[in-house]
């Protein structure tokens, strides 16, 4: 069965296509970190080679395999600890792809965080989607859908999943994982809709662990001097150097903060997401104009964007530091 929570509507069109054998040659897949997209990937993977008669049975040899990452015609790629998805590793995935399934029905390519591949890697895989070999489907994932090539992305099907209300993640976390109430609320107001952080954040404790740490770091430097904000750009800047997709998530940590000191100072508390930190957030919205909080929230915005792009790491992180407002204390 599907494991993908709340997205029916996707699941439905996927399940017809399958009846109907109409499923598309390669999918994109739209969607937050941690919505649900690999999962969905691997659902799918399993549906196109179960022999069930109502896939995927998750019970079969191949839905198995699939799950534990050994099934021969199931191949994932994404960063690990690069920067980039370089194009030695579409190279690797298009031999493959021309050969046919080994043990399946159908071979499956899942290029994870596909906004993460280098211009030769996205024009190679686009010469490859212009032109499909026979059973082979593509699953591209991307949390930032804009910094595909459109060309790409119109040689695709595109399947958008929305993060879930805040009632149902917390109905999921209680009744189908027997989390209790507080802590279901808790991290439903954390998790911006992805049941998938939240599962992590229940499976690991470091997660918000983590998170705390980041938030204490970054709060803490509305009132520090402009000599420790330069320290921080440059930690930043090197770490985004290593790790962009943890940078990225930092930099959304850093807007959902913002973001709740404008709802305090527009006084609507109660949709906040950060409700560990309501105390700290209102006394820093006291010290804070709402124009402030706005700006500030827009410089956050250009800065995403602007390290999606071929600028200094470095110089866009002081940039943000110099910008922003000093506490009145």
């Amino acid at each position: 069965m599907w494991q993908v929570l709340g997205q029916d509507k996707i699941l439905a069109l996927l399940e017809r296509s399958i009846e109907e054998d109409t499923i598309a040659h390669a999918y994109l897949l739209v969607g937050p970190h941690h919505v649900g997209k690999k999962t969905l990937a691997i659902n799918l993977a399993q549906a196109l080679n179960c022999n069930a008669h109502k896939p995927p049975c998750g019970q079969c040899r191949s839905c198995r395999r699939i799950l534990d990452h050994k099934h021969a015609d199931v191949t994932s790629v994404g960063l690990d600890s690069r920067t980039e998805i370089g194009i030695d590793d579409i190279r690797e995935l298009q031999k493959l792809a021309n050969l046919p399934p080994y043990e399946g029905k159908c071979k499956v390519f899942i290029i994870d965080v596909a906004e993460y591949l280098s211009t030769e890697a996205a024009n190679s895989l686009l010469k490859i989607l212009e032109e499909p070999p026979p059973k082979v489907v593509w699953l591209l994932l991307a949390a930032e859908e804009r910094r595909l090539l459109p060309t790409i992305v119109s040689r695709c099907q595109r399947l958008e999943l929305k993060p879930l209300p805040l009632m149902q993640l917390q109905n999921i976390l209680t009744n189908s994982y027997n989390v209790d109430l507080a802590k279901a609320e808790f991290l439903a107001h954390l998790c911006h809709g992805c049941l998938g952080w939240a599962l992590s954040a229940l499976a690991d404790d470091d997660i918000l662990k983590q998170r705390a740490q980041r938030v204490t770091m970054f709060s803490s430097l509305a009132s520090a001097s402009l000599q420790q904000r330069f320290a921080y750009a440059q930690e930043i800047a090197t770490q985004f150097s290593q790790n962009r997709r943890s940078v990225a998530e930092i930099i959304e940590i850093w807007l959902s903060w913002w973001r709740d000191l404008m709802l305090i100072k527009g006084g609507c508390k109660e949709a906040i997401i950060n409700v560990d930190y309501e105390v700290a957030l209102e006394k820093q919205a006291k010290s804070l104009s709402l124009n402030e909080i706005k700006q500030f929230l827009a410089n956050l915005r250009s800065l995403r964007e602007e390290i999606s792009k071929n600028v200094n790491p470095r110089l866009a992180f002081e940039s943000l530091m110099l910008n922003m407002p000093k506490l009145s204390l």
